[in-house]
């Protein structure tokens, strides 16, 4: 089968399920192995180096004018021929949604399958391996990626259950603060934590730093960026918040992006919240800022 996949984390999941070689088409976020094996066919529309502000203020513009933030070369879909493309409605910001995708594949005349992943919880994410283990013809390596997935949660839980929560804030942007939803709340109740001011299965929303609620940790993880950039953004997260302890983790694979790696999430959420009682985990995925 010939795979186009336009979202980094069903990028994740065909890699996960071991049928990579089937991938024809990426976008310029999937990892790097995948870009460097396909082409990518969605860019974005983003300029380089901007600031969190300059993102933020760039995004609304965008989207007060109705104007894409991803660019689909549309002549190098077709001429990969796929059979199957990945795609997604949850966030026009995160990646290309679905309706995009479908129109063009109504105006280059392909009949590939669209599959859209759409997920709001961690079972959601799951499901979504499931839907595209079906597609691909890759259901067996689906069911057990998911037994896997949750073995290893079964695993945190134990681990954490009967322990003390400390109150959890996620800074999804950190200029203005966006507070995380969708499934990143239930990452810090699979983790040990309660968060605080994010909605579980909602929308990101932005506050303003004032009226950002009680917390005993906050957990920086600017949407799209790794690490290193997480812990870029804390300087100033630390100057708005001195008396709280900060940790910075690779939000892109870790946090926001709905792919397997979420397990790797709480795994490493846990870490954070009960060294005692979970592995750490391999480096590069979190830090601690301070207040150790």
């Amino acid at each position: 089968m010939r795979i186009a996949s336009l979202l980094p984390a069903a990028t994740e999941i065909v890699s996960e399920l071991g049928i990579a070689d089937e991938l024809v088409g990426v976008t310029f976020e999937c990892a790097g192995d995948a870009r460097e094996r396909c082409p990518v066919v969605v860019d974005t529309a983003l300029p380089p180096d901007l600031s969190p502000q300059e993102i933020d203020a760039w995004v609304r513009q965008r989207t007060a004018l109705g104007l894409p933030m991803y660019e689909l070369d549309r002549a190098a879909l077709v001429a990969l021929a796929p059979d199957l493309i990945l795609t997604q409605d949850l966030c026009r910001v995160c990646a290309l949604p679905a309706g995009t995708v479908e129109e063009a594949c109504r105006a280059i005349g392909t009949d590939a399958a669209v599959l859209s992943l759409d997920p709001h919880s961690l079972d959601d994410v799951l499901d979504c391996i499931t839907a595209v283990g079906n597609a691909a013809g890759a259901a067996d390596a689906a069911t057990a990626l998911n037994a896997e997935l949750r073995t290893r949660l079964s695993a945190v839980e134990r681990a954490v259950a009967g322990r003390s929560r400390p109150r959890v804030l996620v800074l999804e942007w950190t200029d203005p603060p966006f507070l995380a939803g969708h499934w990143v709340p239930e990452l810090v109740v699979r983790a040990g934590g309660d968060p605080v001011g994010g909605a579980a299965g909602g929308r990101s929303v932005a506050t303003r730093w004032a009226d950002l609620p009680a917390a005993d940790v906050v957990v920086v993880a600017p949407c799209g960026f790794g690490l290193d950039a997480a812990l870029e953004q804390c300087s100033p997260v630390a100057a708005r918040l001195p008396e709280i302890p900060l940790v910075a983790i690779d939000s892109a694979r870790l946090v926001v992006q709905p792919g397997p790696g979420l397990v790797s999430g709480v795994e490493a959420l846990a870490w954070l919240l009960h060294p005692d009682a979970v592995a750490e985990p391999p480096p590069g995925r979190v830090a601690r800022i301070g207040h150790s």
